[in-house]
């Protein structure tokens, strides 16, 4: 007997305003579907088979290899998609069927084994909840303790709209009992659809339907809405928070940190309010962070200090300081003690051990070897307008303030520019290069300017 599941994912969404497919929305860095994915095959689904209909491409792009997409075209309800998944599965006698809506990221991985276990020898097991609000939800009918049917928000009469016990869309089904109850389905109802739920009703009628109540209606909440879409992130950031911090992360105000579900934080780390950790960014023990620093696809090493600034594939070594207001862009690399200061950018550039470019620079495709110092307002002239090229800047080099390096020009170790140079040609290890005209003074230009303005009055 195998365990097959049908992830719903082809609606519009229409509530939520936009062409993107509603299952690709992002909660903490990963796709609702992605989320749903996850805690199915946890569960040990022998096939997975995503129902895509709205935005089709897009979600068969941003599928698992091993998950299988089926189409539903036209989209004529949940039914009709149940009926295309099974179409293409063939036969299905004895196998469980798991039906889950692809919106769900809260859906945690041990009720859905719950909610397989109770089907057991019933046709079907479904997953109900208790809304404070139960608007748009299917209603759960029971006749004493035994559930006889679900009836959608729109056919509801208004003695079944105030039961607050709803359905979520999510049901395990004897295969066999499913197909016939499929075969069986009519469209009468307020949409002209085919109801899955209609099917619960109909295997009601001939044997047990088990239910299996969530006590948390959070996990099972569906999102339609971006009002929705923001509970659902803000319960998952607070879940991610309150893990990192249990694991020794020290977080100072965890209700403005946001960490994707694929960042990595040591303990001993210290995150201040204001810190966006996206992608693959991890975080080295006794690093601090922000406040206000977006980083992504980034490292952070041990000991580091970031603050005020914006990482993007950057990796700042053990006891580097990156800061306030500083750009390292995809490409930098700061070695062990390295600084990047106030308004610097970096672009492709690896910063030595020890160096230092402290403020108001950009270092664009360029190399700076250990204990250099680059003084305020430099620039590496990277771009002659078709092509890049690099700037290496050797061990020991001091670059003096608003000097121009205009690549591809090498400085040797321990060199010297001089202030207000531009650089054109490459500079031998321990010399100093100056390249600017003599100042020239000419006297009595104030007086000598009044005098003109005057003659024009």
């Amino acid at each position: 007997m195998s365990l097959r599941a049908i992830v719903l994912a082809a609606g519009r969404g229409t509530r939520m305003k936009s062409e993107r497919p509603k299952v690709l929305f992002e909660v903490a860095g990963r796709s609702l579907l992605a989320w749903v994915l996850d805690a199915v095959a946890e569960v040990g689904a022998d096939e997975v088979i995503v129902v895509v209909g709205h935005g089709a491409d897009e979600v068969r792009a941003a599928l698992p290899e091993g998950v299988r997409a089926v189409t539903q075209q036209p989209q004529l309800g949940t039914g009709h998609a149940v009926m295309a998944a099974l179409a293409a599965v063939g036969e299905v006698g004895g196998d469980t069927i798991l039906v889950v809506p692809g919106d769900t990221p809260l859906l945690r991985p041990e009720t859905l084994r719950a909610l397989v276990e109770a089907r057991a020898d019933a046709p079907a097991s479904l997953l109900t909840t208790e809304m404070p609000d139960p608007t748009g939800y299917g209603r759960v009918v029971r006749r004493g303790s035994r559930v006889v049917g679900i009836v959608e928000q729109r056919d509801a009469t208004p003695e079944q709209r105030v039961i607050r016990e709803v359905a979520v869309s999510t049901y395990a089904f004897d295969g066999a009992a499913l197909a016939a109850a499929l075969a069986a389905l009519g469209t009468g109802n307020d949409q002209g659809e085919y109801y899955l739920t209609d099917a619960v009703a109909a295997l009601a009628a001939d044997g047990e339907v088990r239910a299996v109540p969530v006590a948390d209606p959070a996990e099972v909440q569906g999102i339609n809405s971006q009002d929705q879409l923001a509970t659902v992130v803000a319960e998952v950031r607070r879940r991610l928070n309150a893990a990192w911090m249990a694991a020794g992360v020290e977080m100072v105000d965890p209700g403005r940190v946001y960490l994707d579900a694929g960042v990595a934080v040591a303990a001993g780390a210290r995150l201040y309010p204001g810190v966006h950790l996206e992608g693959r960014t991890t975080v080295g023990a006794g690093a601090v962070v922000g406040p206000d620093v977006f980083a992504v696809d980034s490292i952070i090493g041990p000991g580091a200090r970031v603050w005020y600034s914006v990482l993007r594939g950057a990796e700042v070594g053990e006891g580097a300081q990156v800061g306030p207001f500083a750009s390292l862009r995809p490409g930098t690399r700061l070695e062990a003690g390295a600084k990047v200061g106030t308004f610097v950018e970096t672009k492709a550039t690896v910063v030595g051990r020890g160096s230092k470019v402290p403020h108001l620079s950009y270092m664009g495709d360029a190399s700076i070897g250990e204990d250099s110092n680059i003084g305020a307002g430099t620039i590496t002239c990277n771009y002659d307008g078709r092509e890049k090229h690099r700037t290496v800047i050797g061990d020991r080099v001091f670059i003096g303030s608003d000097t121009m390096l205009v690549a591809p020009v090498t400085i040797g170790d321990e060199a010297t520019t001089g202030a207000g140079s531009v650089i054109t040609r490459d500079v031998s290890p321990g010399a100093l290069a100056v390249e600017r005209s003599r100042q020239r003074e000419v006297p009595g230009y104030a007086a000598r300017k009044a005098k003109k303005a005057s003659r024009k009055e």
